[in-house]
């Protein structure tokens, strides 16, 4: 199942999945962010932080998983460098740029036996990322809930 997932997480990505997050997450998802300490519960405040993600990301220029990753050098939108799959979880460790600082991570995606994601994990490094990344998502989340 999670070969299915790994397919739709992709092409909502790029914007051509039906039903985007509805149809992707489950219910009850539990999503962890770097910086944010308790785990946040439920398809509403995931599809919030997911948005919020997205948008700093700049996710729409992402691109396929490459065998070549980025330099620290070169800047550009968000970008799957590299990608395991096992089980019922993929990993993608992805890398950007934001406001000139390296951004490293990895988003850890967990589905049950239906396909629905229930658990969605970020982890950031380095430590300016997690600083930069901390101020525009907040500013981002703002944005977001008041509109």
């Amino acid at each position: 199942m999670i070969d299915q997932v790994v397919a739709n997480w992709k092409l909502f990505l790029r914007g051509e999945f039906p039903g985007g997050l509805d149809e992707l997450l489950h219910d009850d998802v539990v999503f962890y962010s770097p910086v944010v300490f308790t785990p946040q519960r439920g398809k509403d405040i995931t599809k919030l932080y997911l948005s919020a993600a997205g948008s700093t990301f700049d996710v729409s220029r992402q691109s396929e998983c490459s065998e070549k990753p980025p330099t620290q050098a070169e800047s550009g939108g968000f970008k799957y460098v590299k990608e395991i799959v096992s089980g019922n979880s993929a990993m993608f460790e992805f890398e950007t740029t934001m406001g000139g600082k390296y951004v490293n991570g990895i988003d850890l995606i967990t589905c049950d036996a239906y396909g629905k994601i229930v658990e969605f994990k970020v982890m950031i490094r380095p430590l300016q990322a997690v600083n930069a990344i901390h101020q525009a998502m907040g500013a981002m989340l703002e944005q977001l809930a008041g509109s």
